[in-house]
């Protein structure tokens, strides 16, 4: 039975899909634009062109597989994120209900098992419960602070700045996409597991947003310094940036919710990732921040 992966040219999809090539499978990949996958990627996959927003594709597409990798494809700067993660998801519950899915693999968050209160975070959680309900064997993995979040911010790095609403002090998992790929692909290739599971996926050490400018600066080769910010600030800008209300309550509602999270797993030989914050900075930051400015 096909393995489905989401998102197959994203950060976590494009080394989840890699992964399966080198373990001889060959995924079933849903893509809105299948070009953007490498031409020998492309002969290897079976590649379904269509938008998760669909729900007649997705049924079609998912139908019959064996596991199917789902990642929310919906933009934080959607008008209304949490019910346009809600309506994206139903067709796949709707398959796992079914019987046409026999098992889910979620790519969830720290705080999705708040259920509510976490901004477009809370969107994860409902998809969680969601899938708890059909039968279905289900994985959920909460994953941390992306490491790659950090490339949205180019231009305050290039000005020397981070600025975050985070609280400078509070210790928080950061994760590279890749390293989820590495168990998203063992997951998937292990039949062994069954029922409801979770996982978190912590990455090597929990670090403070103090931290982590030490690091960058080290790994950047130039001084990075701190700059917090509070909600409502962060409010202004992202209205003055154009985005809806809902919009804007559901990134804000990721930082603010998030503050007093204790994650549900706790840190141990399965949630620890091996890839740290400063090796992946000067490998992957360090090069596209001397690309942005021209150096």
């Amino acid at each position: 039975m096909a393995i489905v992966v989401t998102t197959p040219t994203g950060h976590v999809g494009s080394r989840v899909v890699r992964l399966l090539l080198q373990a001889g499978v060959r995924p079933r990949v849903l893509a809105r634009d299948p070009g953007r996958l490498d031409g020998a990627t492309r002969e290897r996959v079976d590649a379904r062109r269509g938008d998760l927003t669909d729900a007649a594709f997705v049924r079609e597409a998912v139908a019959g597989a064996r596991t199917v990798f789902w990642v929310d494809p919906t933009p934080h700067s959607a008008e209304h994120p949490i019910e346009t993660s809600q309506r994206t998801a139903s067709a796949l519950i709707e398959a796992a209900r079914a019987g046409d899915v026999a098992r889910v693999v979620l790519l969830s968050s720290v705080g999705a098992e708040r259920r509510q209160g976490v901004g477009h975070i809370d969107a994860l959680g409902w998809i969680e419960e969601q899938l708890d309900a059909t039968g279905a064997d289900t994985l959920h993995l909460r994953c941390g602070y992306f490491f790659t979040n950090l490339l949205l911010d180019l231009d305050g790095l290039a000005r020397g700045e981070l600025t975050t609403s985070v609280s400078p002090g509070m210790p928080m998992p950061w994760v590279d996409p890749r390293d989820i790929g590495d168990i998203v692909a063992a997951r998937l290739l292990n039949d062994a597991w069954s029922g409801r599971v979770v996982q978190a996926v912590h990455g090597p050490e929990d670090l403070t947003f103090e931290q982590v400018t030490e690091i960058l600066t080290e790994a950047l080769g130039r001084p990075v310094r701190l700059k917090s910010v509070g909600d409502d600030d962060v409010r202004a800008a992202l209205r003055s940036a154009g985005l809806a209300p809902g919009a804007v309550e559901g990134i804000v509602g990721m930082t603010a919710g998030s503050r007093d999270v204790v994650p549900e797993q706790p840190r141990d030989v399965v949630t620890t990732t091996p890839t740290t914050l400063a090796s992946w900075a000067y490998a992957h930051l360090r090069p596209a921040l001397l690309e942005s400015i021209g150096s």
